[in-house]
């Protein structure tokens, strides 16, 4: 259960670019994680000293089937908007997460752009790319959450939770031409 005495889901989606896990409550997808995080501490701590209900089969909540659904029909060559997401995070990471909910599927867009629109909606003058780009590298929710679709000033490839391979095969699948882009060879990206 989490800290409102809701239980917590869990199921794994096999997907193209490795097994998913997604985790929920009874109403909102809370986390997407790849096999290999990049931050497992996030992970950890969403389910860390909470129970969590891995359902049978025919006993699937509907936030997660939907879910489910949501990423067959993403991994087909289509994106769409999937309701009720509830990540946990600051209040400045939510912000940027809401953010990145604005890309259109098979778009780009930079940290400093992202930047740019967070201090708009902030009535201040620059925030950090930097800041965040932390932000945005600590998004529970990858692919729904389309961080992939954040790349560095350039073309940089930088960062991704799921690894630098998986972003690159996620643009890919979005229709990106690649040779636009460059992974760094040294960095938070490897």
């Amino acid at each position: 259960m989490d800290d409102k005495g809701r239980i917590i889901y869990q199921t794994v989606y096999e997907s193209p670019v490795g097994a998913l896990t997604l985790t929920a409550s009874e109403d909102a997808l809370t986390a997407l994680s790849f096999p290999q995080e990049r931050y497992p501490e996030d992970v950890e701590r969403l389910t860390k000293e909470r129970e969590v209900c891995i359902p049978a089969a025919d006993k699937i909540p509907l936030i997660l089937r939907e879910t489910r659904e949501w990423l067959d029909i993403y991994f087909s060559g289509k994106g769409r908007t999937l309701p009720r997401l509830a990540p946990e995070g600051s209040e400045f990471r939510k912000m940027v997460w809401e953010e990145l909910l604005k890309i259109p599927y098979g778009c780009i867009i930079t940290y400093g752009q992202i930047a740019k629109q967070v201090a708009d909606r902030k009535g201040i003058l620059r925030m950090s790319a930097q800041a965040v780009g932390g932000a945005v590298g600590h998004n529970p929710i990858g692919i729904i959450i389309p961080c992939h679709r954040v790349v560095g000033t350039g073309g940089n490839l930088t960062g991704f939770g799921g690894g630098i391979r998986t972003k690159e095969a996620l643009l890919k699948l979005e229709g990106m031409d690649m040779g636009r882009f460059y992974i760094p060879k040294k960095g938070t990206a490897l």
